[in-house]
């Protein structure tokens, strides 16, 4: 590795997971990168459930949920998750890929036991997916970045709740065999479980993205007088964003992690590429300005990981870390882009064949600066913050 990662004050245990995730990663789940089993928007299922059989057996299927059902720390689940990143397919085989690493530690947390036995212990096993059903079609005013703007809506019937509404970039739903959906009531935003698929819930469209990581893609849907039982929605009626919040800071963050390993994985391609690849006399790593990206990815790796570790030590402290995980995803986000961005570069028309890795990488990081909000609605939320707080100290 061209890069080395921290492990400097980790826990013996987080170590030994993380050695055998990248061991699994790296000799088990890289080969599949040639395979062909995708459906145009990410692996087939048939592909992810052969690799979390693999990962079963390795014993690294949801390593960062332990045994008894305890969860490892977020500093811990950096050090397991930065390894699944590895390879564009590692989240997916190691059952850490997004939507369902954030529904898993959301329903670990706020799910009723009888909840976690229906809904969360078959994803935990790597038997079902998952979908988040929350962003709107901007066509609809819904809500995307600001889900105060939500038109989804649901309503009491009985013992039952009837819910309405169009969702999109909802990654997993074509497949998933459960899913959280948010919808507002009188008393205002609540959440729901449900099993899918459910005739209420129809799939209008799988949508093109950029990116192409993860199974089922990113679906266009129509919940149309969709009934489920009062039992199935967390907590009470308005409590929807509370509980949102509580999901919101981890999943933000171990997306930085996960991408921080396919962009230490894409750098190390390109590293050896410069190594190996003659050109006007000399190695092309020797040429100055291919020299440079080279060292300025390794800064760029460095400080995403060790922003991963601070905003993953704040969160451990048991605060929502809202901003500290905005300015996480900003500070990585960016940084990887880069990184990726000089990956190609530094390969040239190699770095934008499917010959690599690279150009997937590339991509999943341009996506990855909108997804789980864009660059700019989290700084414009820390500027903000940065008002309120110079109010306080400045009465008028």
């Amino acid at each position: 590795m061209s890069f080395t990662l921290e492990n400097s004050g980790m826990t013996d245990r987080a170590l030994d997971i993380a050695s055998r995730v990248e061991s699994f990663v790296r000799q088990t789940i890289v080969p599949y990168e040639k395979d062909r089993r995708r459906d145009g928007h990410g692996p087939s299922d048939a592909l992810a459930n052969e690799m979390k059989e693999s990962a079963r057996t390795a014993g690294v299927l949801t390593p960062n949920i332990l045994a008894d059902g305890s969860h490892l720390t977020h500093r811990e689940t950096a050090c397991v998750l930065i390894r699944s990143g590895l390879s564009p397919l590692g989240p997916v085989a190691c059952n850490v890929s997004a939507p369902d690493e954030g529904n898993m530690y959301l329903l670990g947390k706020v799910a009723s036991g009888e909840m976690k036995t229906r809904f969360l212990d078959p994803m935990v096993a790597g038997k079902i997916r998952s979908a988040f059903f929350m962003t709107e079609p901007a066509e609809d005013g819904g809500a995307g970045s600001d889900p105060m703007m939500m038109q989804t809506t649901c309503h009491p019937d009985g013992n039952h709740w009837v819910i309405n509404g169009r969702k999109c970039f909802i990654t997993g739903a074509m497949g998933a065999g459960m899913g959280i959906i948010m919808a507002k009531s009188d008393q205002g935003a609540c959440m729901f479980l449900t099993d899918l698929p459910d005739p209420a819930i129809r799939v209008d469209r799988v949508m093109d993205t950029i990116d192409s990581s993860m199974p089922g893609g990113h679906a266009v849907v129509t919940i149309d007088n969709l009934r489920l039982p009062a039992s199935q929605m967390l907590g009470e009626s308005g409590e929807g964003f509370r509980y949102a919040q509580v999901r919101l800071s981890p999943a933000r963050l171990t997306h930085c992690m996960r991408w921080l390993g396919a962009a230490i994985r894409a750098n190390e391609i390109a590293t050896d590429y410069a190594n190996r690849r003659m050109a006007f006399g000399k190695q092309l790593v020797d040429h100055e300005g291919v020299g440079f990206m080279l060292a300025e990815n390794l800064i760029d790796l460095k400080q995403s990981e060790l922003m991963i570790y601070w905003c993953a030590d704040i969160l451990d402290t048991g605060v929502l870390g809202t901003a500290e995980s905005s300015m996480t995803k900003v500070a990585v986000s960016e940084a990887l882009m880069r990184v990726a961005d000089r990956c190609v570069q530094v390969m040239g028309g190699q770095g934008v064949t499917e010959d690599t890795i690279v150009e997937q990488v590339f991509r999943e990081i341009r996506a990855f600066r909108i997804y789980d909000g864009p660059t700019e609605v989290h700084k414009w939320s820390l500027a903000k913050k940065i008002k309120r707080d110079w109010k306080s100290k400045n009465p008028s």
